[in-house]
């Protein structure tokens, strides 16, 4: 018997296999947190789905998400980027990525690490909710309006409101599976 999952997954295997293995698992990995900054920034605008078809080659264009070799992207790298047809190609959300990782080396020297930095946001623990349907669950709340504030005045750029919404519910910060999913109490 299929399992019951959140309504937002169903019928696509890369979306199921994404939300019975990722989504709502806490991350603390600076790593990983970066991976899902840039995709959650990349989505604004777009369908997850979207994102996710194109993970894969998101991480070959860049550098497998490493902060510190994108920080020191070149004008001649950006510019090759723009140009791979396996990527979102809007020139905003490339250069926001390199800003992104030198603001996000910043936050890990200041922080010592940049999972210790976003955790302290929700008290190092998810936060549950208790969402019956996904289409109540919020695309924002008070704690997520005040990362992105905090993140913009850092430099960060592409960090709304509901982009870190998005980003604390796919790292786990927040747990919005619906109460009836078979993820609700594992993760």
């Amino acid at each position: 018997m299929e399992p019951k999952r959140c309504g937002w997954c169903k019928g696509d295997s890369l979306y199921e296999a994404y939300h019975d293995q990722e989504w709502g698992v806490p991350v603390k990995d600076d790593d990983l947190l970066f991976e899902f900054l840039v995709l959650e920034s990349f989505q604004a605008g777009l369908s997850w789905i979207t994102i996710l078809k194109k993970r894969e080659h998101f991480r070959v264009a860049f550098d497998h998400f490493d902060y510190t070799k994108i920080a020191k992207y070149s004008e001649a790298k950006i510019l090759s980027l723009l140009q791979d047809e396996g990527i979102i190609r809007n020139k905003l959300k490339v250069r926001a990525t390199v800003t992104n990782a030198i603001a996000y080396q910043k936050v890990q020297k200041e922080y010592g690490s940049f999972s210790s930095y976003i955790w302290k946001f929700v008290d190092n623990e998810p936060i549950l909710n208790k969402v019956i349907n996904y289409k109540d669950a919020p695309a924002n709340t008070p704690i997520s309006d005040a990362i992105s504030k905090d993140l913009k005045k850092r430099g960060f750029k592409f960090v709304g409101s509901t982009i870190i919404y998005a980003f604390m519910q796919a790292t786990g910060m927040v747990n919005d599976h619906q109460i009836e999913c078979f993820r609700y109490d594992e993760v």
